[in-house]
């Protein structure tokens, strides 16, 4: 595999601008494509430690995986205390993920950024959307140095394929990164995951700006996933173990309520179902929700940029298409509606 093959990136303190490595590099080598220190505002990436908690190693012991230490699983392990069906719900959130893939893919879109990329868990996003398009394009973002080090030796091994080591909370950063535009044609149709990250930030951290940025950079077409734990209906003894078992971790869980969750998506279409019970979202054998409720969904961009451009030209923010008759005109896409 030559070096052109895989573009890879890590945020470096030293840095002061996007350097490759050395073309002397042996093929086996990944080459290093380092981001401007500045262009994260200052924002630190989490350090190696395997004596604090990492929500990614966590939610790899919650899926039965063995990438994770002691103190990873003394926490998840704190956390199953009270809320045993924890790894159910884990489950089910990693199957979402893989239905709004199948979803994103069978309507076009053969190019994805999976934002909190999280421990290598097949199968994985290029694995699910290479399956409907061969040569779809995926691109893997973690803060997480273990995260990234596994994304790099384990999914970023094929042309099409990248790792990169960066930081949502900066988004602009990952947008504007050469190693980003290399992969991903922002004129084109994108699907961009934020499958059970968002909640691992604090609104201090500005996690609707960093939605914001890439629903504004993605092209008309593209689609946003979502999941997120929530405050709405989940009671407060539940809520009160997740925060604890996190607390000690590099980031802390913080619930939101539905409607704070369905904000992320903007002015986005959220496509059917809309916004509910991962396990429900296209599922056919959703089972009844946990006591800790993970609301999942996708919304379509070009829908509401369509709504928007016709509403503001009869004058109307909130138009709405009126129902046709049956037979007449063009129809929605039968897998949209």
């Amino acid at each position: 595999m030559g070096e052109e093959d895989v573009l890879t990136a890590q945020d470096s303190p030293d840095s002061q601008s996007p350097r490759t490595s050395d073309t002397s590099t042996s093929a086996k080598e990944q080459p290093v494509l380092e981001v401007p220190a500045e262009d994260y505002r200052g924002v630190a990436a989490p350090s190696f430690d395997v004596s604090v908690p990492s929500p990614a190693r966590m939610y790899d012991y919650f899926l039965g995986g063995k990438d994770n230490f002691a103190a990873d699983r003394e926490a998840a392990e704190r956390a199953l205390s009270v809320v045993p069906f924890g790894r159910e719900v884990a489950r089910a959130n990693r199957q979402f993920l893989v239905r709004a893939v199948e979803f994103m893919a069978r309507n076009g879109i053969d190019q994805f950024i999976d934002l909190g990329t999280g421990i290598p868990t097949r199968p994985n996003v290029h694995e699910v959307a290479r399956a409907i398009h061969p040569d779809a394009r995926v691109l893997y973002v973690d803060n997480d140095p273990m995260v990234y080090a596994h994304a790099q030796a384990l999914l970023a091994t094929t042309p099409g394929v990248a790792a990169i080591h960066g930081d949502i909370r900066c988004p602009q950063a990952l947008l504007n990164y050469p190693g980003t535009s290399d992969l991903i044609d922002f004129t084109r149709p994108v699907g961009v995951l934020f499958v059970a990250v968002l909640h691992f930030l604090t609104d201090d951290d500005q996690p609707r700006e960093s939605v914001a940025a890439f629903r504004w950079r993605m092209a008309s077409g593209s689609m946003v996933a979502v999941s997120h734990i929530t405050s709405d209906g989940t009671p407060p003894g539940v809520q009160a173990a997740i925060q604890d078992a996190y607390a000690s971790a590099s980031s802390s869980a913080v619930f939101r309520s539905k409607q704070e969750i369905k904000a992320f998506f903007g002015g986005l279409d959220l496509v059917e179902p809309g916004l509910v019970e991962v396990g429900a979202w296209r599922s056919l054998c959703a089972a009844s929700p946990a006591p800790l409720r993970f609301l999942g969904g996708v919304a379509r961009k070009e829908l509401a940029i369509m709504r928007h451009c016709v509403g503001a030209a009869v004058g109307c923010d909130n138009w709405v298409p009126s129902r046709r008759r049956r037979g007449a005109g063009r129809r929605r896409p039968r897998s949209l509606r």
